[in-house]
């Protein structure tokens, strides 16, 4: 396997699919999942990433967790390039990891630890025996601003260490790290906190962005892309102004909005991606109603009939 070559396919946009629910047992609806990945496929994504956080990761038990990797490489078929969430313990995450390289995935993305007590020092350790411990290449996703980036500048000789999901908006100190780790190393540098800080992380380096819009409005999601990928700051512009309020709205109490906007958009839109599972509720009407005035801004409504 060519890491540097896999690291290049992430610099896209990461397509972080949802787990549907049916809403009377809030078991995961297969069929739905089918439908979210074949929609993302057919819209150009070129990288999905199953058990993601908009995907409810920390929901589902490892057996789901397991299958709905297992099903989403099978969905995909060669299609895009497929990075498995994986977390928990260290030895959760391994096991997880090495059932994904199993059935076929080209990558995993290590969850950041979620233990109560992290220590630099521990979160290197951490994530370097899951890397190690798998066959194929890991990125890690890096939230907490208490961890130093020390963190990714020690990991970042090692060969099948090939990206970094940042997503601490603290953009100084995102250039910084950039800098601060030799080209030679072939870090994908991704934006993870989506199309609203997008453009800012670009410009200080990233090459790439996560996007839970692109569930919705993908053709939102890519012309930011393209816009980027091509200096059109016009572009970018616009298709930031049209997913700010989005955005602003999954980030609301604590983000704890971020899964349950993107469902309840998409359902409003005859796109089947049922309920969020504890520990969030569904919208309350005022956010609600915001979503319903996002979504008329797009033109959307009615277009889960037309795919």
């Amino acid at each position: 396997m060519n890491f540097k070559e896999l690291a290049r396919k992430l610099e896209t946009i990461c397509a972080i699919n949802i787990t549907p629910f049916y809403d009377d047992t809030k078991d995961i609806n297969w069929d739905a999942l089918e439908e979210n990945i074949q929609f993302l496929l057919k819209n150009g994504t070129e990288v999905i990433v199953p058990n993601g956080n908009t995907g409810e990761f920390y929901t589902l038990t490892l057996e789901e967790a397991k299958k709905e990797t297992r099903r989403v490489i099978e969905l995909v078929n060669g299609k895009a390039t497929v990075v498995a969430g994986v977390g928990y313990s260290a030895e959760t995450a391994i096991e997880l990891g090495r059932d994904a390289q199993e059935a076929g995935a080209d990558c995993v993305m290590i969850h950041q630890p979620i233990q109560p007590y992290v220590t630099t020092r521990g979160a290197i350790s951490y994530f370097k025996r899951i890397i190690e411990a798998l066959d194929i290449p890991s990125i890690i996703y890096f939230k907490d601003p208490n961890l130093s980036d020390d963190v990714i500048k020690e990991l970042a000789p090692l060969e099948k260490f090939i990206g970094v999901k940042y997503a601490i908006n603290d953009l100084p100190r995102f250039r910084k790290v950039v800098s601060e780790v030799p080209d030679e190393h072939h870090l994908a540098w991704i934006c993870g906190t989506a199309e609203k800080w997008a453009p800012f992380f670009w410009n200080a380096g990233a090459q790439g962005f996560t996007s839970g819009i692109v569930n919705i409005n993908p053709d939102l999601s890519f012309a930011m892309l393209r816009g980027l990928r091509e200096g059109d700051s016009r572009t970018v512009w616009k298709a930031w102004e049209d997913s700010v309020g989005f955005e602003d709205l999954r980030a609301k109490y604590n983000n704890g909005n971020n899964v349950v906007v993107i469902k309840e958009a998409m359902e409003m839109i005859g796109l089947n991606a049922g309920v969020t599972r504890e520990p969030v509720d569904p919208l309350n009407e005022g956010d609600r109603k915001a979503v319903t005035e996002i979504l008329k801004s797009w033109s959307l409504f009615n277009v889960g009939q037309t795919l």
